[in-house]
């Protein structure tokens, strides 16, 4: 994982690349998100699964679940864009139940899900 640059500071965004493994989410993902949360009471969330990612390793997997839990209330807007069909059934499935406004973009929407993320509405 890294992160996106050029984001306000009330917006994490991170790009996936290549196998996202547990301590991409220790290293990049969490303290990145504490980070943001010491300035605002809520932030947002840009996750890019980009033509570069490839899987998530199985402690990743779990990695992503307790830090779902841990900040289940900390963004009121999560966008996730991939063209990872897997991904896009698990979003339609589980967006709902995501406090906050949940979008799914296709890559080639990347821009638009970036203007959705910064924007004041």
């Amino acid at each position: 994982m890294k992160l996106i640059p050029g984001l306000p500071d009330h917006v994490v965004g991170i790009e996936a690349i290549g196998e996202v493994e547990d301590d991409d989410y220790e290293d990049v993902l969490r303290p990145a998100v504490n980070d943001r949360l010491k300035r605002h009471p809520k932030i947002r969330l840009l996750y890019v699964l980009g033509a570069d990612f490839e899987e998530y390793d199985d402690d990743a997997m779990w990695e992503d679940a307790k830090f779902g839990a841990k900040f289940f209330t900390s963004f009121d807007r999560i966008a996730v864009v991939t063209d990872a069909k897997w991904v896009r059934r698990t979003v339609k499935m589980l967006g709902w139940m995501v406090p906050g406004e949940f979008n799914y973009y296709p890559l080639a929407e990347r821009s638009a899900a970036t203007e959705w993320i910064v924007s004041a509405d």
